[in-house]
């Protein structure tokens, strides 16, 4: 499958990797261990005041902590978040908007 990520970082700063991926349970759920292991590694907060961190938390909250700086210099770490994103929620256009604090597919 081939899916094209955005993360909009403000209005004037975004980047967009297309993506071909094989999702499938096992991949899928490598994706969402990816993100857990990455969020801690990255030192992410919880965005909601219970604690509660679902997948589409995890996913701004990395995609924040690696920053545009970093993502539009590093083309391997850019198409790894993207992959990542890609197998995590299977679908073939993906934006992550943090200024929205939203994922939407």
């Amino acid at each position: 499958m081939r899916s094209t990520v955005t993360i909009v970082f403000n209005s004037r700063q975004s980047i967009e990797r297309s993506v071909d991926v094989q999702p499938d349970d096992q991949a899928s759920q490598a994706a969402r261990d990816w993100f857990d292991a990455t969020w801690t590694r990255l030192g992410c907060e919880p965005l909601r005041p219970s604690g509660k961190v679902l997948l589409l938390d995890k996913i701004l909250g990395v995609a924040d902590a690696l920053g545009y700086a970093s993502l539009s210099q590093d083309e391997a770490s850019a198409a790894e978040l993207a992959t990542q994103v890609a197998l995590a929620l299977e679908k073939p256009r993906i934006t992550v908007d943090l200024p929205g604090s939203a994922v939407g597919f």
